[in-house]
């Protein structure tokens, strides 16, 4: 078998692109450059034994470079996990968060539509959207199911929106196997210290450190979230390229509600300190939505998945990356 997998030089990425090739699959991964840690991002964790990798650097945006790479990997799974994935960069560039998310997504499924009707690939094409996509639930409304309105709020949320409309739009005019993942917060080893957990990883071990009474600086502490290892989140993409129903969308959750205070006390627990919790007003995000815990009992019941890992495994992989 063989995948094509977008973004794959970025933090699921890397994970995917792992559990693919010790599942035996060949992989052709693509990134936009050649950085250093794109070069051979598994080498650490890789073995002999692991199916190939073919690295191709480019950028979607780019229509013949995405032809050319659909072409010669003839897939049977694609994942397109590229994305602007940050709220406030998308925010900051709302064009190229549209341009990179929602037009590279329809160039990806034309050239890959394109393929399929002149016989040459028919493979099953995974569309990772985002929890984000749900914005304001009302009261009671948690945990999420997937015929909640979508209601985004954000520049990212509302290109991710789009993406699946597109995505599933592509299924129901030409039948190709189109698969929508709706994934809720995941974090692990190798995130960027840019988002919430692995930011208030690096705060915590940095106050070690610290005079004592050293404040930890957060931005709102009230919001509520669903976190997920990211090893279990590379298992339901598995999953779901293998049993997904075409023209379906999944949530990727828990189901289990965490506010952002509870990850704090959880994180400085765990790191072995006490400190005071500080908000810094250059850290909240009038924006945020106040609670997104979503259920997963199609996705579970669809391909038998379930979470393995807790908040507490998040963490002390993110320490042990840290320090080690």
């Amino acid at each position: 078998m063989r995948a094509l997998v977008t973004g794959a030089a970025g933090f699921v990425g890397r994970w995917l692109t792992d559990a693919l090739r010790a599942d035996g699959v060949a992989v052709t991964a693509l990134a936009l450059s050649a950085s250093p840690d794109a070069r051979d991002p598994n080498a650490r964790d890789a073995t002999d034994e692991w199916a190939p990798i073919d690295w191709r650097f480019g950028d979607l945006r780019d229509d013949a470079f995405v032809a050319s790479t659909v072409e010669s990997s003839a897939p049977d799974f694609v994942v397109h996990l590229a994305a602007i994935s940050h709220l406030p960069t998308a925010a900051a560039d709302p064009a190229s968060a549209w341009d990179v998310n929602v037009t590279a997504t329809a160039r990806l499924l034309s050239h890959v539509e394109r393929l399929r009707a002149g016989g040459q690939v028919d493979p099953t094409v995974l569309i990772v959207g985002s929890a984000e996509q749900y914005g304001r639930q009302g009261a009671g409304a948690t945990p999420i199911r997937e015929d909640a309105v979508q209601e985004p709020r954000t520049v990212y949320a509302a290109t991710k929106a789009a993406q699946e409309v597109l995505a599933l739009q592509t299924w129901r005019a030409s039948g190709l196997r189109v698969v929508v993942a709706r994934s809720f917060n995941h974090s692990g080893r190798g995130q960027e210290p840019r988002f919430l957990l692995p930011a208030l990883v690096a705060r915590a071990l940095a106050l070690r450190d610290a005079p004592v009474g050293t404040p930890l600086t957060v931005g709102n502490t009230a919001p509520i979230r669903d976190f997920l290892h990211v090893s279990d989140v590379v298992a339901a993409y598995i999953s779901l390229l293998r049993r997904g129903t075409a023209g379906e969308a999944y949530n990727v959750a828990s189901g289990a509600g965490w506010s952002v205070q509870d990850i704090i006390e959880r994180v400085l627990a765990r790191v072995g300190i006490s400190a005071p919790i500080v908000t810094d007003p250059a850290l909240v995000r009038p924006v945020d939505v106040p609670a997104l815990v979503g259920d997963s009992l199609k996705l579970q019941l669809a391909t038998g998945w379930r979470a393995t890992r807790a908040v507490d495994d998040i963490i002390d992989d993110l320490i042990h990356a840290a320090t080690y």
